[in-house]
C-alpha cells in the first residue's frame, strides 16, 4: 500500500502529471491526433511552469498556513506531552555516519524550544525507517538532535515503526494511552498540519497545532514568475498536503487551555 500511495503521489504532482501529459500528447500524435496532442503538451508545459514559480508557492502557502498562525513557544498552553513528526531528518545510511537535516528540521528545534519553555515533560518523536536503507529510525535521528539541544534523554520516548502520517497517529496513541494521555502539542511542518491533525483525532486523541517551517515570503517582483527547481519541489509538497486537505475528514482540533 505505501509504494502504491508513493505512486499515485508521483502521477499527481505537478511533475508527474506534466509527464503523464506529454506522454499522451506523443501518443496522440503517433495516433494523428495531432491537434490533441499539441493541446496536451501545451498543457503540460503550461502546468510545469506555473508550479515552479513562487508566486504558486505563496498562494499555496496562504492556503494552508492561514488556519494555524505562528505562536512563539510560550503562547502555547502546558499539556502532558509533545509530539514531533518525522519528516524533518534524514537517518544515516553505511555512507553516512550522521543524520542530514533537510527544510522541514524546525519541527525538532521548535519541539525542543517547547520542552525548555516547560510546555511538556515528555517528547515523543514519531518516525520508522526501511532497515534497507538507513540504519536507524527517523525517531532515533531527531533523538540525537535533540540531546544536543539540551534535552535529556530521560524525556524522550521513542516512537519507531510508523511509515506515514497515518501510522504517526496510531502508534503514537497506543504509547500515550498507556500513560494516559489525550491532549498533546503536536509539532510538524504547517502545511503537514491539518492533515496530521485530522489523523491523531481518529487515533482518540485531542491534539492542539504547534506548527513550524512556514513559507516566508519575499519581495522578488517580476522574480516571482521565473521557475526555479527549489520552488517545484516546495509547491508539489504543499499541494499533496492542501489535496489531502480537500479529500480528508474534517478537522476540529482541540481547544487550547490555558496555559
Amino acid at each position: 500500500m505505501i509504494i502504491l500511495a508513493k505512486l499515485a503521489t508521483a502521477v499527481l504532482s505537478p511533475l508527474g502529471s506534466s509527464l503523464l501529459l506529454g506522454l499522451i500528447g506523443l501518443i496522440l500524435g503517433l495516433a494523428g491526433r495531432r491537434q490533441l496532442a499539441w493541446l496536451c503538451g501545451a498543457l503540460g508545459i503550461v502546468w510545469l511552469w506555473f508550479w515552479s514559480v513562487p508566486a504558486a508557492g505563496f498562494w499555496l502557502a496562504g492556503q494552508i498556513s492561514a488556519p494555524f498562525p505562528p505562536q512563539a513557544p510560550q503562547q502555547l498552553p502546558h499539556t502532558e506531552a509533545i509530539v514531533i513528526l518525522g519528516g524533518g531528518i534524514i537517518p544515516p545510511d553505511n555512507n553516512h555516519l550522521q543524520p542530514d537535516l533537510n527544510k522541514a528540521a524546525d519541527r525538532i528545534w521548535y519541539g525542543a524550544q517547547l520542552y525548555h519553555a516547560g510546555k511538556a515533560p515528555l517528547i515523543i518523536l514519531s518516525g520508522g525507517h526501511n532497515p534497507q536503507l538507513h540504519t536507524i529510525s527517523a525517531a532515533a535521528a531527531m533523538q540525537q538532535l535533540l540531546r544536543d539541544l539540551g534535552v535529556p534523554e530521560a524525556a524522550i520516548l521513542l516512537e519507531e515503526r510508523s511509515r506515514n502520517t497515518q501510522q504517526n497517529a496510531q502508534f503514537s496513541a497506543a504509547l500515550l494511552q498507556q500513560r494516559d494521555i489525550q491532549t498533546v502539542l503536536l509539532v510538524t511542518s504547517v502545511s503537514h498540519m491539518a492533515r496530521s491533525l485530522a489523523h491523531f483525532q481518529q487515533a482518540g486523541l485531542k491534539p492542539i497545532p504547534a506548527a513550524t517551517d512556514y513559507k516566508l515570503p519575499y519581495k522578488g517582483g517580476w522574480r516571482h514568475w521565473i521557475p526555479d527547481t527549489d520552488d517545484l519541489d516546495d509547491n508539489a509538497k504543499m499541494l499533496k498536503e492542501l489535496i489531502g486537505q480537500w479529500i480528508g475528514p474534517d478537522i476540529q482540533w482541540h481547544a487550547q487551555p490555558e496555559s
